[in-house]
């Protein structure tokens, strides 16, 4: 038995493992997909406190091996359920059980897809899900943003300082988010709104060269060259698993505060999958940290 096992291993799982094991604490990450989570598919990210530019992958591997060499253990295997047993907690995945005396919830946010063929293998080749990390790229460039809501609009207006054109892809025939945005944006000379317009399919070979585009009020369809898509069509929370033990939101978010607490004592949630305003690295980092320090000071009592 560990004293804690951290779900998902993105930045702020990993770095609720460095805190936890700093104060001594034997710890587990268990991680489904890739360690170092949604930062992996960005090619080159100029945020991060203290680092000169380095690509997502290479962060997450300094992750995993500052991780490592703290002595904390990690597992490859998807976590299934989580149940309090006692005064321990077991954590049933498809690779067996693991128990601990805690539980640090950081599986994250899942960037929503078009679910078009090829999309996978166009993401950090041309396909991006954040303005502010990949923006910079595509300075001069042609863009499109693919969404009508919030998030979408605060990308276009982030790309329209940057690119030399954006286009707003929206499939419904109105702007859903506020208003105004949506006038910031229509005031923008190299902002073009396309409405009640779906992405049909990806163009290029190797890198992305533009996309099709169906109109729905006609079913005609039209290609459209491009340098960048950003995806802005929502997040979805990877909490499922955990339902029984948090509070969530009307959107599937832990609904915990800064503190990161939850209604089950004992379990602690940090980083995209809690409701939080700003999802960045150094955000998701924090969280980590304050789940750690609190997992420890629920163990120390």
């Amino acid at each position: 038995m560990h004293d804690i096992i951290i779900v998902g291993g993105g930045p702020a799982g990993l770095t609720a493992a460095v805190y936890a094991r700093r104060a001594n604490k034997s710890v587990l990450v268990l991680e489904k997909e890739t360690f170092g989570g949604q930062i992996t598919y960005s090619p080159k990210v100029e945020n991060i406190p203290g680092f000169a530019p380095v690509s997502g992958n290479e962060f997450a591997e300094k992750l995993v091996d500052q991780v490592l060499s703290q002595g904390a253990d990690v597992e490859s295997c998807e976590v299934l359920s989580v149940k309090k047993e006692g005064d321990q907690f077991v954590v049933h995945t498809d690779g067996g059980d693991f128990s601990a005396r805690a539980i640090v919830i950081a599986t994250g946010a899942k960037h929503r897809r078009l679910g078009l063929e090829r999309e996978a293998d166009f993401i950090g080749e041309g396909i991006s899900f954040c303005a502010v990390c990949d923006g910079a790229f595509y300075e001069d460039r042609v863009v499109a943003v693919v969404g009508g809501g919030n998030s979408a609009l605060q990308e276009a207006l982030l790309l329209s300082d940057l690119a030399k054109k954006v286009y707003v892809i929206q499939n419904l025939d109105f702007l859903t988010g506020e208003e105004a945005l949506a006038n910031q944006l229509r005031a923008k000379e190299n902002v073009e709104i396309r409405l009640g317009s779906l992405v049909d399919a990806y163009l290029g070979e190797g890198e992305l060269s533009g996309v099709r585009v169906l109109v729905t009020a006609t079913g005609e369809t039209y290609d459209l060259p491009l340098d960048g898509v950003f995806l802005a069509v929502g997040l979805v929370p990877q909490n499922e698993p955990f339902e029984n033990l948090l509070e969530l939101d009307g959107r599937g978010y832990a609904a915990s505060g800064e503190d990161t607490l939850t209604r089950t004592p004992g379990i602690f949630v940090a980083g995209d999958c809690r409701a939080k305003r700003i999802r960045q690295v150094a955000t998701a980092a924090a969280d980590g940290a304050v789940a750690a320090l609190a997992a420890c000071a629920y163990l120390d009592q």
